[in-house]
């Protein structure tokens, strides 16, 4: 997904099963200048059926839906997008929820209790590459599992993606997925930021 070269309206998509609060959060949003909602679904199949077709610049995304979860889809649009950017605005912000929308590359999470204008300017600040999550949040190395650690350590290592799937006994393309969460999950852009994140670490440790 490339950098947006206009003012145009950042594209939004709405995924959330009651009709009052999407209808309330599609209002919020189109009454933003730099927003623009470009689609909408209620349930994960929906979802999943209009995600080709419209493309949004942010997925806005409930967790609870009636034929699965939030995760289901941000799951399937990063598939369908690798670097597609995504919000969860949900209910609930327990830690479980944290760490399954990290690790499916969420950008953030936010409350539908939120103000209006937080909701904006949390989709803005996702929209521009930022990060929305509580304040609660733990750190983000917390949230890489023991594999996604491991491979951070062999970037550092200067491992291709192909010595480590060697090394990890995975297929290629399934590190290349896992790259792209990590990047996701540390805030990073390219796999030479956690090369150099990774030494730096390194660096501090043997101080």
């Amino acid at each position: 997904m490339t950098a947006k070269l206009t003012d145009a309206p950042v594209r939004v998509m709405i995924v959330d099963d009651h009709e009052v609060v999407r209808r309330g959060i599609v209002t919020v949003i189109d009454a933003s200048h730099s927003l623009s909602v470009v689609g909408e679904a209620s349930t994960v199949d929906e979802a999943l059926r209009r995600l080709p077709a419209v493309r949004p610049e942010v997925l806005v995304v409930d967790l609870q839906l009636p034929d699965g979860t939030g995760i289901d889809v941000m799951r399937r649009a990063r598939e369908l997008e690798p670097l597609q950017k995504m919000l969860v605005l949900t209910s609930f912000d327990d830690d479980s929820a944290l760490r399954e929308s990290r690790a499916v590359g969420a950008s953030g999470m936010l409350l539908k209790s939120s103000r209006s204008r937080d909701i904006v300017v949390a989709i803005e600040r996702v929209a521009e590459g930022l990060t929305v999550w509580p304040a609660r949040a733990p750190e983000e190395d917390d949230e890489l599992s023991a594999t996604d650690q491991r491979i951070v350590e062999l970037i550092g290592d200067g491992c291709t993606n192909k010595e480590i799937a060697d090394e990890l006994g995975i297929a290629e393309k399934t590190v290349k997925n896992r790259i792209t969460a990590i990047l996701h999950a540390l805030g990073l852009q390219r796999r030479t930021q956690v090369a150099a994140r990774e030494a730096a670490r390194r660096r501090a440790g043997w101080k």
